[in-house]
């Protein structure tokens, strides 16, 4: 198996720091970089497009979430970028699909989704992310 870029996809739960150090684990075993996709939730991007929320606020407690990432991946490389996981305007738009666009832009060859009980926490971006991820997804997927 060839693994240049491992995909983790996370919402600053504590899940997402689980599934980031599985990510790691994989990047390190197949000399792998990592790259870290932010999703930001439903509430959030209504609070934003509505002017309630500052987007800079958002993106910097996304910021300090990345730092914490890099911090766990040590010296394995990392990236990063955010996306918003719905859409008021493209109602196809949801954290699924936003990770499995984001695979394909990164051309990710292994993704690590952290699979979150259901809680019904507006907070919890990616709890019903992991099945869609791993029902679509053309790249191997590790659900923790």
């Amino acid at each position: 198996m060839n693994i240049e870029t491992v995909l983790v996809p996370v919402d600053g739960s504590d899940e997402s720091i689980e599934a980031v150090e599985y990510g790691v684990a994989v990047a390190e075993k197949y000399g792998a970089g990592l790259h870290a996709l932010y999703v930001y939730g439903e509430g959030v991007v209504r609070g934003v497009e509505a002017g309630d929320i500052e987007e800079q606020e958002v993106a910097a407690e996304a910021e300090s979430f990345i730092g914490a990432v890099q911090e766990l991946a040590g010296d394995v490389p990392v990236s990063h970028s955010a996306a918003y996981g719905f859409s008021m305007q493209r109602l196809s738009q949801h954290p699924g699909s936003v990770i499995l666009d984001a695979a394909g832009d990164v051309d990710a060859d292994f993704i690590v989704i952290p699979r979150e009980p259901v809680t019904g926490d507006p907070n919890a971006i990616l709890e019903k992310a992991a099945e869609y991820v791993l029902a679509h997804a053309s790249q191997p997927v590790l659900s923790v």
